[in-house]
């Protein structure tokens, strides 16, 4: 069976589905362990995210590994996507990262457990939780998998919680760019947009990455979302940081200094009839190679025109001028609708993450 050393590694399980003639009926499921608990398992898969009674598993073991990234390219985004959002308040622990940004989204007030904390794995745990203590935070720690599969076995011992796994996916920037293109201009699915679906942070109302994190997919004619202008700025507007402080539960001032102490960065502003109606951002990091997405975001009133993909779109270009040859993102593994999009935009699965959240005391 299973240990806790197997999470974040490939496995097969073989379950029992049902009874037929006094004999079980077996299905095989495959794809990454996630999740292991006493009574369930929880594994990603190619169809999305399955929840496995313990009590329906027939056997189950883990395989070879598909064709991953090294350590060394999930420790290179992990760096990007932490310059891509920035939090005001940081220490070290050797090579692992503390944040805090005044409680304001997950990844930024949470540790990166990625190389060597310079002392023993128990000892970096409780100095991580010493840490948020003395800032009046609870303990957040982001575990990429599998490189910090040890990590989330020492805070399963602990009795920390697990929130739902978040894909940190990629795409060439030649390929973005050319596949949203041809959605908004038709050759694709041009009837959705995504309703600020790269959940690169946690939600603070909700504890979870971004709940506002869907598509809006419902069939419906584009109304004049190809004839709809994307300004990039250098500086939010006011009505952006509004839109932003109302899908994240507010803006405290550190918020600020997350979204924009970023050399390079962008926001884009879509307006209707001098309403602005959609938004994004997108920053490039690590060393000039990545466009990271993030806060894109679709008003109702102007959904199903295709603005989320030409939001990404000039973004893209943006990115690509600078010198950036590839983009990510980071969403909810259960938002499959916003996966979904993501694929059809050229977007695969890098690696996945799981925030973890120390127990009350």
């Amino acid at each position: 069976m299973l240990r806790q050393q197997d999470v974040g590694h490939r496995i097969v399980v073989r379950r029992i589905v049902g009874i037929r003639e006094g004999r079980p009926l077996f299905s095989d499921a495959l794809g990454e362990l996630v999740e292991l608990s006493e009574t369930h398992l929880t594994l990603a898969t190619a169809q999305g995210q399955l929840r496995v009674p313990v009590a329906q598993v027939h056997r189950a073991k883990r395989v070879p590994p598909t064709r991953r990234p090294t350590a060394a390219a999930v420790v290179a985004l992990e760096r990007a996507a932490d310059e891509a959002w920035p939090a005001p308040t940081r220490g070290r622990l050797g090579d692992w990262l503390l944040r805090s940004a005044e409680g304001w989204t997950g990844r930024a007030n949470s540790a990166l457990p990625i190389g060597d904390p310079d002392r023993p794995l128990a000892a970096a745990v409780d100095a991580v939780q010493r840490w948020y203590a003395e800032l009046g935070q609870p303990a957040l720690v982001n575990t990429p998998l599998p490189l910090a599969a040890p990590v989330g076995a020492e805070l399963d011992a602990r009795g920390w919680g697990t929130r739902p796994p978040t894909l940190v996916q990629t795409a060439p920037l030649p390929r973005l760019a050319s596949a949203s293109a041809d959605e908004h201009c038709g050759t694709a699915t041009d009837q959705g947009d995504a309703r600020g679906a790269p959940t690169d942070t946690a939600d603070p109302a909700s504890g979870t990455p971004d709940a506002a994190a869907r598509i809006d997919a419902a069939a419906g004619a584009p109304a004049g979302g190809s004839s709809a202008v994307v300004d990039l700025a250098a500086t939010p507007s006011d009505e952006w940081l509004a839109i932003a402080a109302g899908r994240k539960g507010g803006l405290p001032e550190a918020a600020r200094h997350v979204l924009s102490a970023v050399d390079q960065v962008r926001f884009a502003h879509v307006y209707a009839d001098g309403t602005l109606v959609a938004i994004g951002r997108g920053t490039v990091t690590g060393q000039g190679r990545w466009l990271g997405l993030s806060l894109i975001e679709v008003l109702p009133v102007a959904r199903r025109q295709g603005l989320a993909r030409r939001v990404i779109n000039e973004l893209a270009g943006w990115g690509a001028s600078g010198g950036a040859t590839h983009a990510f993102l980071q969403v909810e593994q259960r938002n499959e609708a916003a996966v979904a999009l993501y694929q059809r935009l050229g977007f695969v699965t890098h690696h996945t993450y799981l925030t973890r959240v120390a127990p009350d005391r």
